[in-house]
């Protein structure tokens, strides 16, 4: 678990808590790894012992103290729990987790060569140059996170590409889909949420070794290259004691912004789930139960949860944004914030993916529902066919609304009076101007699923799926 910072007020403790219980209990342990104490401090130790090692190369610290330096850092390679527990004992007199650090590995170093440890950095070279690897590491995990989940939406669009749905705005019967656009549409979203990870990945990427104030008065800008480009990163072109938080922000609102698609479609599948619609439903496992006190429900929690956790995700970017306005060249009102948010946002949203995954493989598709569903409108889906069909017979579009709407709300009237025979083609049969321009037979062959789903295999293509 991490260290909770000393300065923390009782109710951030325990909305910090509780937000790691449900990350320890939900997320996969790769990505929880990245979070652990002993992650940071080994990727502190790398960063430190580029740093020496970069320094040797500058003439700064000699061959022969690095190579005790590199003894004491290869002992606590061997023992990161160790390191961990040495450091957080230290850090309980001296309030200062970076010094904690440093002194663990100075006792390890046992030597007078422990000087040139830390020599010419601040807190902030390692803490932030570590965060763009951690960073790194997760952005990895959730790239392949997308990967994984796309070939599973991509094979259930091409299933169910000529499975007739109604589609719905403002909720009301528009126009026929199909479900597989539904799932194509999904796909293509996920293909930008791969995209923004991906592009994320590259702005994080970014360390300092420049110093309390950036300025590198204490250190060539060579040893910031140096243990940057070991590092797979690019140093800040400028900085002040931290890397600018805009930087930061922007990862949490790439997060928050894939978990929004997220919670898009899980908000869709909710409403499909709906006893009144029912025509999608998610996985119901055997022995699993409903409610507590209802034993008939089947809910769609699952969805449910992926709305919530995704409001998580705004609220942490919402954080970070807050972080961008610190005071000049820094303070550290920052810090304790990103101890929570950073392993908060990246393992649940791998989390997330995990279910999302399993979710749209067992995902259960009701095609009689959705022909019945199509049926409630009464053919009413064709108004705007007619409608364009009267005026390319030579109505104005005024004109050919009004014959339209009439015969829809006629429809309706019909269908309210009780009666069985409500159907919107007829009631447009019984219209005297409309028998003027169609020809016996042509209204129906007009009103069919095939005309609404001829571009399909085209947007598929389009789409590459």
């Amino acid at each position: 678990m991490l260290p909770v910072p000393p300065y923390f007020g009782l109710f951030n403790f325990l909305i910090f808590i509780f937000n790691w219980q449900m990350i320890t209990r939900y997320s996969r342990p790769e990505m929880r790894a990245i979070w652990t104490d002993e992650n940071k401090l080994k990727i502190w130790l790398q960063i430190e012992l580029l740093a020496s090692e970069a320094l040797v190369k500058e003439g700064v610290v000699p061959a022969k103290d690095f190579k005790k330096i590199k003894v004491g850092c290869d002992k606590w390679f061997a023992d990161l729990p160790g390191l961990v527990a040495r450091q957080r004992e230290l850090e309980k007199t001296l309030n200062h987790d970076v010094i904690g650090f440093t002194t663990a590995v100075a006792e390890a170093i046992n030597d007078q060569a422990s000087r040139w440890f830390h020599f010419g950095l601040t807190s902030s070279d390692v803490g932030d140059t570590c965060y763009a690897v951690q960073m790194m590491q997760s952005a990895d995990i959730l790239i392949a996170d997308v990967k994984a989940v796309l070939p599973v939406i991509a094979r259930r669009a091409k299933e169910h590409k000529f499975t007739p749905c109604m589609g719905r705005s403002h909720g009301i019967h528009g126009e026929p889909t199909t479900f597989g656009l539904k799932l194509a549409l999904m796909h293509d979203e996920f293909t930008r949420a791969l995209r923004r990870l991906e592009s994320v990945r590259h702005v994080v990427a970014i360390g300092k070794i420049s110093g309390a104030v950036g300025t590198s008065a204490h250190l060539s800008p060579r040893v910031e290259a140096y243990v940057c480009k070991k590092l797979g990163i690019q140093p800040a072109p400028i900085a002040t004691q931290v890397v600018q938080r805009d930087i930061h922000a922007e990862f949490q609102l790439s997060m928050a912004l894939v978990g929004a698609s997220i919670e898009r479609w899980a908000v869709e599948f909710r409403h499909l789930q709906r006893t009144e619609v029912l025509e999608a439903e998610e996985p119901f496992t055997k022995g699993q139960k409903g409610s507590s006190a209802m034993p008939h429900k089947r809910n769609p929690i699952t969805w449910e949860r992926l709305t919530g956790l995704a409001r998580v995700l705004r609220g942490n970017a919402m954080a970070s944004l807050e972080n961008v306005a610190l005071w000049h060249e820094r303070d550290i009102s920052h810090s304790s914030v990103e101890r929570i948010i950073f392993p908060d946002s990246c393992t649940l949203l791998d989390y997330m993916f995990g279910l999302l995954t399993r979710m749209m493989d067992g995902i259960v598709v009701y095609p009689a529902n959705m022909k019945k569903n199509l049926g409630l409108s009464l053919g009413m889906w064709n108004s705007q066919t007619i409608l364009l069909a009267l005026i390319k017979k030579g109505l104005t579009r005024e004109a050919a609304y009004k014959i339209c709407q009439d015969a829809a709300m006629k429809t309706w009237e019909v269908k309210h009076a009780g009666r069985d025979d409500a159907d919107f083609v007829e009631q447009l049969k019984l219209d005297t101007q409309v028998q003027k321009f169609f020809k016996k037979g042509e209204l129906e062959a007009l009103c069919s699923l095939e005309f609404h789903f001829k571009e399909v295999n085209n947007r598929f293509k389009k789409l590459g799926l």
